[in-house]
């Protein structure tokens, strides 16, 4: 399994430095590496909505009324993950995790649909697999400098003062700085000068069943020169990305995987578009994947040690919708 992957890494490496455009897909564990050249996409069945790049025509009107149910598990059954994770924090193994579940959702929306119609910053459909429509940027790279936006915290729109309560809420608080020095070092393998450019900025993300308030960040560096043009080896030492996954990343990555309980796939991986001179990529959340006649929606969010219960299993459902008007 390992050769193949590097093997791909190295494809992206000798792409970029050839300056050849591609796009990338790469799972929650880098287990699967998918290269395509410009001109491989449309084969590939790969539809892709980026502000950078996009190889899809504007779908006409949706004539339907929409219909979306969401089955999510039992509080109970979201506990016992849970529980494992905060143990782990409390053994001081971990300081913050992020968790997440898989729900079953009924829609009368096909997932080509789902791709036409949501409003996202970045959303790709994968034919018979998966859809995403995703607000939060990996890294970018433009012209040797690289830039993060690590997204961590949301809340209800339509509550009084949201933005501020978002702003000053110590839990929501505490794991936005945690993630935002966990991708300060991240950036720090491959960059040098790393430094956080803006703080808790407050942006809106609109939905369908509701809006909602998101914080965010902006760190950036310069790619080191032994990485300059080398986009696999970056992505090789930046993966799996630290928003979607917690700190320290190695033992994080263990108490997840036990926890969860299920298969992330390439949910919480990471795609991008490469143009021949810059990167823009994305973390694959807001992710819905089709599992025989069945619909899946994955969602999460980051625990730490002053994380409650329900709020956090009232979070991972309230991430269970379709941005679409």
């Amino acid at each position: 399994m390992f050769s193949m992957n590097h093997q791909k890494f190295l494809e992206m490496d000798e792409l970029s430095l050839q300056k050849v455009p591609y796009f990338f897909m790469i799972d929650f564990l880098s287990e699967n590496v998918e290269v395509y050249r410009e001109d491989e996409i449309k084969e590939s069945g790969l539809l892709i909505d980026f502000q950078s790049f996009s190889n899809s025509e504007q779908k006409h009107n949706l004539n339907k009324k929409i219909e979306w149910t969401a089955f999510p598990e039992t509080l109970e059954s979201f506990k016992e993950g849970f529980d494992k994770v905060q143990k782990n924090i409390r053994l001081g193994n971990s300081y913050l995790a992020n968790y997440t579940r898989k729900t079953k959702v009924q829609t009368n929306l096909s997932l080509e649909e789902i791709f036409y119609h949501s409003i996202a910053k970045y959303k790709v459909f994968c034919k018979d697999f998966f859809v995403f429509f995703s607000p939060e940027t990996f890294v970018k790279i433009i012209d040797g400098k690289i830039l993060t936006y690590p997204m961590k915290g949301t809340i209800d729109a339509s509550l009084e003062n949201a933005a501020e309560v978002l702003k000053n809420d110590k839990k929501e608080k505490a794991e936005h700085y945690t993630v935002v020095d966990l991708l300060r070092n991240d950036l720090s393998m491959v960059a040098d000068d790393v430094k956080v450019d803006q703080f808790q900025h407050i942006e809106l993300i609109r939905t369908q069943q509701k809006d909602l308030y998101a914080m965010s960040s902006e760190i950036s560096g310069k790619v080191k020169p032994e990485f300059k043009g080398k986009i696999g080896s970056m992505m090789k030492k930046l993966l799996p990305a630290g928003s979607i996954l917690g700190a320290p990343k190695p033992k994080t990555l263990e108490i997840i995987l036990e926890a969860e309980g299920y298969d992330r796939g390439y949910y919480t991986g990471v795609c991008g578009w490469f143009d021949g001179e810059n990167l823009d990529s994305c973390v694959m959340i807001r992710f819905i994947e089709k599992e025989g006649d069945l619909l899946y929606f994955k969602s999460g969010g980051g625990i730490t040690h002053m994380s409650k219960l329900e709020d956090e299993y009232q979070e991972m459902k309230n991430k269970i919708y379709v941005p679409i008007h």
